[in-house]
């Protein structure tokens, strides 16, 4: 009997469709599988955050997730919210707010501050914090995170709409 099932996900946009190991992790798959190399490990006990991408329209933590229970799902990472070359709002306010120092947590940070940003277009700084509140910073510290966030809620909806 194959330890391996197969399993189809859609991923930015786009449909990946293929094998894994049944106890493949999904950051396993985001990163060796389909290449996507900004989704980050970093504790391996889902405390830090870095592996956080966007489930379905929330955030998640990929590293305790199987590779096989994303099949159906649509799976949103760091290098999904970009345009080419041009920066997601929220990617811009982080660099400008100086939100990110070594960068390790900052996909797993913006990702987060996505998935909030889809569900209140303008949060309060508590509730940013209460967003972010699985993802560890050991850098800049909160403050200009909670600063970026505010940032790109204002640019993404600057009438207090859905972003």
């Amino acid at each position: 009997m194959s330890d391996r099932v197969k399993i189809g996900i859609t991923i930015n946009g786009a449909p990946h469709e293929g094998e894994a190991p049944a106890r493949m992790l999904l950051v396993d798959y985001i990163r060796d599988v389909v290449g996507l190399k900004g989704t980050r490990y970093g504790c391996d006990t889902s405390n830090c955050g870095s592996c956080t991408i966007v489930m379905d329209g929330k955030s998640a933590k990929s590293c305790t997730f199987l590779a096989v229970q994303a099949h159906g799902r649509e799976l949103t990472t760091i290098e999904g919210l970009a345009e080419g070359s041009e920066l997601h709002p929220l990617q811009a306010a982080f660099q400008e707010a100086h939100a990110l120092q070594c960068g390790f947590c900052t996909s797993g940070m913006v990702m987060s501050a996505h998935a909030l940003l889809s569900q209140n277009s303008d949060p309060s700084p508590d509730e940013i914090r209460e967003g972010i509140i699985g993802n560890l910073c050991r850098c800049t510290g909160y403050v200009p995170v909670i600063e970026a966030v505010q940032l790109a809620a204002r640019r993404l909806d600057p009438k207090g709409g859905n972003p």
